[in-house]
């Protein structure tokens, strides 16, 4: 079996059995451990590395730009082959980028953008993710008063998320059609945080919010919770495919959960890190396409994976793929549930 991964390891990513007898080091860099997301990534993403003849090493820089300064500098030090950082910000970590290049160390940019050519941008289709929570809403509810909680203003994906919804629903507020009657960021990306802003939002207007676009799970429970305190049911989407969130779904309390199958994504970095840590160029790298979408426009090469709406209608594809179990994800589930019934 094992020989079975390492084989299918090396089609994907095209490197030899000699370089799995060397072995290499593959650092990770990780923002914060705060999302329950990312403990599902790293696992996959260990997986891949280990089944590559490599070794994983990594730190948490617990929300913190100088923490995760320093982390990748001892990742460095460490004799880090490759690099997969899951950026915080992603500018105050330019000095250790500069290093890492300089000493022809690879790096992965990890599901937030690093906006640099010396890395290979790894992620879900963040703009396409915030188009499929806006479908959705407005196909429950095409018009009305929107509300929209976003992630971290130092977080590049907030602006993608966003630029996918105002794709779907930018028309409709320019019609008049929908109104966007409170708009936030949430620092760190926290459910408490994103919670405050909706009770804001819900203060401000008198409660005459009909639907709210939140930029992630995590927040959508602190709307939702906003929500409850006033008594209020209404139209809430997000994203990750959190367990908790897919239960919302199945209860009624949130429409949708975009799910990134996060094994995918830390599979695949664990399969490109390791073949760039062989010396493969980031543009020979199997599903490599170049990706300009940052604030600076910057070419970059990259992989944008597809994510997955689950719904009431949709459950049974978290269940089914082994994300969620039926039981977890059924619990005080609302009738007319397919998936749980």
């Amino acid at each position: 079996m094992r020989n079975a991964i390492l084989l299918a390891v090396m089609a994907t990513v095209g490197f030899s059995t000699a370089a799995l007898a060397e072995g290499k080091k593959i650092g990770v860099s990780w923002a914060s451990f705060q999302e329950e997301r990312w403990k599902i990534d790293e696992a996959a993403m260990k997986a891949a590395i280990e089944a590559a003849g490599d070794t994983y090493i990594s730190s948490d820089a617990q929300s913190s730009s100088a923490k995760q300064l320093t982390d990748i500098e001892a990742l460095i030090a460490q004799g880090a082959n490759a690099l997969i950082i899951n950026a915080w910000d992603k500018d105050a970590i330019g000095p250790a980028i500069d290093k890492a290049a300089a000493e022809g160390i690879p790096m992965i940019g990890y599901d937030r953008l690093i906006e640099d050519d010396r890395t290979f941008y790894l992620t879900f289709d963040n703009k396409g993710v915030g188009s499929i929570i806006a479908e959705t809403i407005k196909g429950v509810l095409p018009e009305g008063n929107y509300a929209i909680i976003k992630g971290d203003p130092g977080d590049p994906n907030a602006a993608f998320l966003l630029e996918g919804m105002m794709e779907v629903i930018g028309a409709d507020v320019k019609a008049g059609k929908i109104k966007i009657v409170g708009e936030a960021f949430s620092d760190g990306w926290k459910p408490e945080n994103a919670q405050k802003n909706m009770e804001q939002i819900l203060t401000a207007n008198n409660n005459a919010v009909d639907a709210v676009l939140a930029e992630n799970d995590g927040m959508a429970g602190g709307v939702i919770a906003a929500l409850a305190a006033q008594g209020l049911v209404i139209p809430v989407g997000g994203q990750d495919g959190d367990l908790a969130a897919i239960n919302r779904v199945a209860r009624g309390s949130q429409t949708v959960s975009v799910w990134k199958d996060s094994r995918q994504l830390g599979k695949a970095a664990g399969e490109i890190a390791a073949a760039l840590a062989e010396g493969t160029e980031m543009g020979a790298i199997d599903g490599a396409s170049k990706f300009n979408g940052g604030e600076k426009g910057v070419e970059m090469n990259a992989i944008l994976l597809k994510p997955t709406p689950i719904t009431k209608d949709t459950l049974n594809l978290a269940i089914d793929a082994g994300h969620i179990t039926k039981e977890m994800a059924c619990e005080g589930a609302m009738a007319g549930v397919a998936a749980c019934e």
